[in-house]
């Protein structure tokens, strides 16, 4: 196995040190738990037998959270379609955003411990982690699985709660111009693409899907609303039911044009 770029002995450890048990820090630098030890023992680091067990550390969490719609779970549900990591070979869920408020409710809603992941040079985007079986399982049954960047469904989001499950969507990997008149959501998945299309069409919204081949020939999907009138209709719709949980300057840039006709 190779190291992921930036991750370093010094990271290594101030990973250990952090608490982090090795089965979870094998995927985020990309050597084996004998490997970490190695690196433990070349620079004298007393190991405990808990911390390098591999058992994953008992985190507190509600795990019955995915399986109560609410707005808060189908925000929460949004952001982890775009911007979380299923984990294939422990039960880990984990979480980025460059706004550390955003996991800090994730993290609030889920009751769960604010667990994150310690930065270092390759990484420098705060990620909250999530470890559960349970959360993991339901997260599944809603089609969101370790394979979700390429084959991601668009889950069945009860009506009444689609606009806060969009609202998450696009606090994850949506793209709002500054001047307020573009917005769009990428995406790796036909599938979901054609479901946010469908919801934006439902709403009434002019939109449109376009595609792009990246360097390395996967194809990437992007959802776009377009319109000085547009970006605050769906404004409308998605803020409607929001408390403080939302990206800022998204809804700042989607408002921009709300009270000029």
């Amino acid at each position: 196995m190779a190291r992921n770029p930036g991750m370093t002995d010094e990271v290594v450890i101030e990973m250990y040190k952090s608490g982090m048990p090795f089965k979870e820090m094998v995927p985020i630098i990309g050597i084996s738990d004998r490997a970490i030890r190695n690196v433990m023992y070349k620079h004298g680091i007393k190991m405990n037998r808990e911390q390098s067990s591999g058992q994953p550390r008992k985190h507190k969490v509600n795990e019955d959270f995915f399986k109560v719609w609410s707005h808060e779970m189908a925000w929460v549900l949004g952001l982890i379609i775009t911007d979380g990591h299923i984990n294939k070979n422990i039960h880990c869920v984990t979480i980025s955003q460059k706004d550390e408020r955003i996991l800090q409710l994730i993290a609030k809603y889920m009751n769960a411990d604010y667990v994150l992941a310690p930065t270092g040079n390759s990484r420098k985007t705060p990620l909250l982690i999530i470890n559960s079986i349970e959360i993991k399982n339901d997260l599944k049954r809603l089609g969101i699985d370790s394979s979700k960047t390429f084959n991601a469904p668009f889950p069945p989001v009860p009506e009444e709660y689609l606009a806060s499950f969009i609202r998450g969507v696009i606090d994850g990997d949506g793209w709002v111009q500054k001047t307020g008149y573009v917005m769009n959501v990428t995406t790796g998945s036909i599938a979901f693409a054609k479901g946010l299309f469908l919801v934006f069409e439902t709403w009434e919204l002019r939109t449109e899907i376009t595609t792009e081949i990246t360097s390395l020939g996967k194809t990437i999907y992007r959802v776009w609303v377009k319109g000085k009138h547009e970006l605050p209709k769906l404004a409308t719709i998605i803020y409607n039911n929001a408390t403080d949980n939302y990206v800022t300057y998204k809804k700042t840039y989607m408002t921009k044009h709300s009270k000029q006709h």
